[in-house]
């Protein structure tokens, strides 16, 4: 399971001394995730190497924004790409590019998010037990499922659109074929509102969903972000953000009642800005409600600090006159249903990742051990270090 992962270089065998965190945990379990660090480059690198495809079934232009760049698609160096210089003395022309003079024009650069497969693997070891069943409500591209598979759990997601269900079967498909998976992931086509339960005398329609679920896993559309189709029964096209938010309630509610007791939730959002008045609507807040409502309590929250990408243009396009601040990280909210303790001794313990290829067993009472032999030479309390 792990060659693929290139995870042997965590330990030579038979003479490990300490752990740092990293070896424990895959990363440092605090309240900031960096996905620009290094470490985490490379290991989001080997798992694209098995063949992720997450954009394949998704239109690949849902975001965009505009910049004057030059025919190679690099912004005017003197403007970052805006036109005008402006500090604080009124708008002023760039005399290089002439605010789309020679060699430069105005276009719209437009990408797709796709979600870091590193995230999904953190998630999984420290919220679920090997085997255990992952509920994706709101399931989008592949990633979510080929991790879960690769790591030895189950996966169910659901997504509205026939395209990408089917793009992402088929991915599965093709990376399992030589990995002898366990368990294959699932994704089901519908509307999450219509196949899993909500108050009697509602009918369960997912039949992978029938209070079985050992962890709820997901990203839900940031509202009108991303525009995913033109079906009304789409979050991401709701009239409303009023609309959207009692739809996304709903959702929330009818996915914890498939969750077990004891058991974790976890969902990635990050803020989106009004296109009208340029505010927060509150959609961080609005999921912490939202799980509070159905019942779960709020146990954690992460920063994942991401790549900055197109944020300096942005930022240098629209701080000015704005004072719109670039958004460069997303919010991870993790979530209990029933008791906290129980929950984190029924996931197990989060070493395999680093002792795993390593051949090298850590215990529950922090003892390691490797083949017959025990290593009393570390210390209770490990090296903290990253």
């Amino acid at each position: 399971m792990t060659d693929e992962l290139k995870q042997n270089y965590l330990f030579d065998p038979g003479a490990p001394t300490h752990l740092t965190l990293m070896d424990r945990f895959l990363v440092p379990p605090f309240s900031v995730f960096d996905s620009r660090a290094g470490y985490w480059q490379d290991r989001k690198r080997a798992w694209l190497d098995l063949g992720i495809k997450s954009e394949l079934g998704r239109d690949e232009q849902l975001l965009g924004f505009s910049s004057i760049v030059n025919d190679r698609g690099k912004p005017c160096p003197y403007c970052t790409g805006t036109g005008q210089l402006d500090e604080g003395l009124g708008p002023r022309r760039c005399r290089y590019c002439g605010g789309a003079g020679t060699g430069y024009s105005k276009r719209t650069l437009k990408t797709t998010s796709v979600f870091d497969p590193v995230l999904c693997e953190i998630a999984y070891r420290w919220l679920c037990a090997e085997g255990g069943l992952v509920l994706d409500p709101f399931a989008g591209g592949s990633v979510r499922g080929i991790v879960a598979a690769q790591l030895h759990r189950q996966y169910v997601g659901i997504d509205l659109r026939t395209e990408q269900c089917q793009a992402n079967e088929q991915q599965a498909a093709e990376i399992g074929a030589s990995r002898g998976w366990p368990h294959t992931p699932h994704w089901i086509v519908g509307d999450s509102r219509e196949l899993l339960p909500g108050p009697p005398p509602d009918v369960i329609v997912c039949r992978y969903a029938k209070g079985n679920a050992d962890l709820l896993f997901s990203c839900p559309p940031y509202y009108d972000l991303e525009q995913y189709s033109d079906d009304p029964r789409d979050l991401s096209n709701a009239s409303s953000y009023t609309a959207f938010q009692a739809a996304y309630f709903d959702i929330i509610d009818r996915a914890c009642q498939c969750l077990k007791p004891d058991r974790f939730a976890c969902f990635v959002v990050g803020e989106v800005r009004n296109k009208q008045h340029g505010h927060y609507v509150g959609l961080v807040t609005d999921t912490i409600i939202g799980f509070q409502e159905a019942g779960l309590r709020y146990y954690n929250e992460a920063i994942l600090l991401t790549p900055l990408g197109s944020a300096p243009i942005r930022a240098a396009q629209s701080f000015g006159g704005s004072r719109k601040l670039g958004k460069t990280h997303q919010n991870i909210l993790m979530f209990v249903k029933g008791d906290a303790k129980a929950a984190a001794e029924w996931c197990g313990t989060v070493a395999e990742v680093a002792l795993e290829s390593g051949g090298a067993t850590w215990h529950a009472d922090g003892s390691l051990s490797y083949g017959d032999e025990e290593f009393s030479g570390l210390t209770d309390e490990p090296e903290v270090t990253a």
